[in-house]
């Protein structure tokens, strides 16, 4: 049995203002259309025989997940996780309940954000893997480097342990240029990918040697774990874990390791530079997505989706339009767009966190305009769906159907609006709209008060369990 371990979480702040924190990096589409998300779980059913991957995320991330899944129609596993704790809590929380599955489940343990487009190549080497974790090794997935990349850990192999494996001489932080270019040049380096696989037996055995505090408190987060059909929700005590990735926890530590030289394709995404490398070049070197003209221009990356972007004698630049924010920068500092994010979040920035179109469980709205004193929204909920019910202290909203049948509760009344029909929410009435239709009911909200946060709303019932 090889269970995949999806992990889905990080906020991909060089990835901004595409990937932001409501709305992260592995649900970015990249090279087919597809999430990275997507993708992977696509890739796992491939390397797995079809087990279902158990994806172990953020609370807040799971209708987004579950929703990106089923567009596919495909459908996962859930670790819920109360906040991100970094890989060796997921690690040891997954571990866990696949133990409780089947004592002896191979795991296979890759991040929700890379993009392998070799898929018969990974295969081979999960292959491999499977074998040496059976043998009781706890098994990383080396990647050999295409350059001198600065921006990864790598992996100095040591003597052969099979035909196909080396153990692992040491861990290597990010080195700078030369030092990249020497382990090129000696070729027994490779890029540390942070995919893994290991049986749950022998992790559990690793952390509770190298780690056994953070392990005894895993096992009694687990033991108050809610499992729900194929959602688990770990308690809040989740959140006293040690913050710490399991190169450090673990494979730094331990003897039993070995790493696997994969040949395939991969890249972690990790910059709009290494977005550009995945997509398909012009004969001037350009990558572009969406609507537009470049005149005169060579190796710059434009992405856009809702207006046209005209170019014009530009070199090694990074376009990214989306509707509430633009990014222009030089390739080469693609890797500093984090900076951005940080001055974003120190002035309580909302495009930090938030498109302008933000997703909900049972929909999305789009901020059309705010100025002081009123907003205006688009609200598209989805067939069968209702929002929760609630109260707002400091605003009044007017609804306006465009399209669909609105069942809506205003204080004691219910009462059914089609198009072309309104109702007014006083503030401090309980209120909520559902979807009656078989699609989608659109309609305009113009809030009104003198304080019009998102977090103005008091909720009384909800069938999404954010009470």
């Amino acid at each position: 049995m090889l269970i995949p371990i999806i992990l889905s979480g990080g906020a991909g702040t060089r990835l901004w203002p595409v990937s932001r924190e409501a709305h992260p990096k592995p649900f970015m589409r990249i090279a087919g259309g597809k999430s990275l998300l997507t993708q992977t779980f696509d890739r796992a059913l491939a390397v797995s025989n079809h087990m279902a991957p158990l994806i172990v995320t953020n609370r807040d991330y799971y209708f987004l997940s579950r929703d990106d899944l089923a567009a596919q129609d495909v459908q996962g596993r859930y670790l819920l996780e109360p906040s991100g704790r970094n890989t060796t809590p997921a690690i040891a929380m997954a571990a866990l309940w696949a133990y409780s599955q089947k004592k002896d489940a191979c795991l296979l343990v890759m991040p929700a954000d890379h993009l392998i487009k070799d898929t018969p190549t990974f295969y081979a080497a999960v292959q491999q893997a499977q074998i040496l974790a059976r043998d009781g090794y706890l098994v990383l997935f080396g990647v050999r480097p295409t350059g001198p990349e600065t921006g990864f850990g790598y992996i100095e192999m040591g003597s052969a342990v099979t035909p196909y494996a080396n153990d692992v001489a040491r861990f290597v932080e990010k080195p700078n240029a030369v030092t990249a270019a020497q382990y090129l040049a000696q070729g027994n380096y490779v890029w540390n990918s942070g995919m893994f696989c290991f049986t749950a037996e022998t992790i559990i055995q690793a952390l509770q040697e190298h780690h056994p505090k953070l392990m005894d408190a895993a096992r009694a987060v687990w033991a108050e774990t809610k499992i729900d059909g194929n959602k688990m929700d770990l308690p809040d005590s989740f959140n006293a874990l040690e913050n710490i990735s399991i190169d450090y926890a673990v494979m730094e530590k331990a003897h039993n390791i070995a790493v696997i030289p994969g040949n395939f394709d991969w890249s972690d995404i990790g910059a709009w530079s290494a977005v550009a490398d995945a997509c398909s070049a012009d004969s001037q070197g350009n990558t572009v997505s969406g609507d537009n003209i470049i005149i005169d221009s060579r190796n710059t990356h434009i992405e856009n989706n809702d207006r046209l972007v005209a170019a014009i004698g530009l070199d090694d630049l990074l376009i990214i339009d989306t509707p509430d924010a633009l990014l222009v920068a030089h390739k080469s500092k693609s890797q500093e767009v984090k900076q951005v994010v940080s001055q974003l979040k120190a002035s309580q920035h909302a495009a930090h966190k938030h498109h302008k179109t933000v997703s909900r469980p049972w929909g999305t709205y789009t901020v059309l305009e705010e100025s002081p004193g009123f907003k205006i929204k688009r609200i598209v909920v989805r067939p069968g769906a209702s929002l929760s019910l609630q109260m707002h202290h400091h605003r009044s909203e007017h609804w306006v159907v465009v399209t669909g049948v609105a069942e809506v509760q205003n204080g004691e009344q219910l009462i059914v609006l089609n198009a072309n029909q309104s109702t007014y929410i006083p503030a401090g009435s309980k209120h909520r709209l559902s979807n009656l239709g078989e699609t989608d009911l659109s309609l305009i909200e113009v809030q009104c008060g003198h304080y019009l946060g998102e977090d103005d709303i008091v909720r009384f019932d909800d069938v999404y369990g954010r009470v």
